[in-house]
C-alpha cells in the first residue's frame, strides 16, 4: 500500500472512529477491481459500500468480499447468478 493510501485510510478511519488496522484495504481494492472489470466501473464504489454495510452488520470482510468478487467474475463470464445462491 502506498504512503498516500495508508495516510488516507488512517485519516478516513479516524474521522469515522475506526481503527486503520480494521480496514481490509486489499480486499476492498481487489473487489473494486473485479467489479469494475467484470460488471460496470461505477458499480465498484457501490459494491464497496455494500461490503461495508454487510461488515457493519457482522459479516466477515474477507468472506463477504470473496463472495462478491465471485459474483462479479460470474457476471464477467456471462453467467446470471441466482440472488442469494
Amino acid at each position: 500500500m502506498s504512503d498516500t493510501m495508508g495516510q488516507w485510510v488512517a485519516s478516513a478511519a479516524a474521522e469515522l472512529g475506526l481503527e486503520p488496522g480494521d480496514v481490509p484495504v486489499p480486499v476492498v481494492l481487489d473487489l473494486a477491481r473485479d467489479v469494475a472489470h467484470n460488471v460496470l466501473r461505477p458499480g465498484a464504489p457501490v459494491t464497496a459500500y455494500l461490503l461495508g454495510l454487510a461488515v457493519g452488520r457482522g459479516a466477515d470482510p474477507v468472506e463477504a468480499g470473496a463472495r462478491l468478487a465471485a459474483l462479479a467474475r460470474a457476471y464477467g463470464e456471462g453467467v446470471t447468478p441466482v440472488p442469494g445462491g
